[in-house]
Formats: structure tokens, C-alpha cells, sequence
């Protein structure tokens, strides 16, 4: 019978087969790590001057201007950005400080700047109420101005100067 041949033709084939995969994996695996060792000779570093995993101190957070000047914007629709500190302002779910003095109720009392009414708008342009979800954290588009050396460096030219003049 067939299924009683437990060494057939059959199971030498499987057996056979089973060998010739497991070689080819153990080249395939010396192949890799021979590669990878001379891989990491090649590449290199891109962590800096810093051995890698090792404490590097953080640099110290940048002072934030605090004039409370209106700065032009560059582009129409920027965000402002933010002319004071927001160190310690609460922006969770349930609280905003920054509608404290920018809501509409309380920009009269505060004499801060009233918020866009773009941000009483809902995604299907109807008015709310009360700030849109979607634009509830402020921080997502507005900034502090801080006085700081730029990262990289900036060849933005306003539009003005860029842009076409009207007939």
C-alpha cells in the first residue's frame, strides 16, 4: 500500500528537497553577514560627532521675543505668529488659554487680537458658535517668535517682489 512505505520514492524526494533548502539558507545567511560587515564599513556616520547611544546635553531652549508686536506676514493666509510667551498655557481637550484673551467674548477686555472667523467655521464652511474642533489647538499652526540663529539658510523672497503686478 502507499501511505505504508514510510522510506518511499516519495519521502526521499521530500527529504532531498528539505536538505537542499536548508543548505541554501545557510549560504544565503553567511552571504548577508559578510555583506553587512563590510556594509558598515562603508556607510558613513550620521549621528554626528556623538557616540552613538550616548548622553549628549540638549541645547538650551531659545528666548522668546515678547514685545508683543503685530510682525507682517510674508504670504497671504500665514498663520501669526505668536508676539508673546506661552510657557505654562494649558492646550489640552478641555482647556485652551489662549481663548482666555482671543475668543471673541473676551478680545474687548483683553485687547488682544480676536481670533480669524475662519476658526468658527466647520469643514463644510457653516459657522459655529464656539472654535471648530479642527482648529481648537492653536499651536498646530501658530508659533512663538524666538531669537534664534535660522538652522538652514533662507532665500525666501516676498511676494511681492516674486509675483506678477496686476494690469
Amino acid at each position: 500500500m502507499r501511505g505504508q512505505d514510510r522510506f518511499g520514492v516519495s519521502a526521499m524526494k521530500t527529504l532531498l528537497a528539505a536538505i537542499i533548502a536548508g543548505g541554501t539558507v545557510l549560504v544565503s545567511g553567511a552571504i548577508y553577514a559578510q555583506s553587512t560587515q563590510s556594509a558598515v564599513q562603508i556607510v558613513p556616520r550620521v549621528t554626528g560627532a556623538a557616540q552613538p547611544m550616548s548622553e549628549i546635553p540638549a541645547p538650551a531652549l531659545p528666548r522668546a521675543i515678547t514685545d508683543d508686536k503685530r510682525v507682517m506676514r510674508n504670504y497671504p493666509e500665514q498663520p501669526p505668529v505668536i508676539p508673546h510667551s506661552i510657557d505654562n498655557y494649558q492646550l489640552t481637550t478641555k482647556t485652551n488659554r489662549c481663548l482666555e484673551c482671543h475668543n471673541r467674548e473676551y478680545t474687548e477686555s483683553s485687547g488682544a487680537p480676536m481670533i480669524s472667523v475662519t476658526h468658527f467655521m466647520d469643514r463644510d464652511g457653516q459657522m459655529l458658535a464656539d472654535v471648530t474642533p479642527r482648529r481648537y489647538f492653536c499651536t498646530a499652526c501658530h508659533v512663538t517668535q524666538t531669537d534664534v540663529r535660522p538652522l538652514v539658510p533662507n532665500t525666501f523672497t516676498d511676494m511681492k517682489a516674486s509675483g506678477r503686478s496686476a494690469p
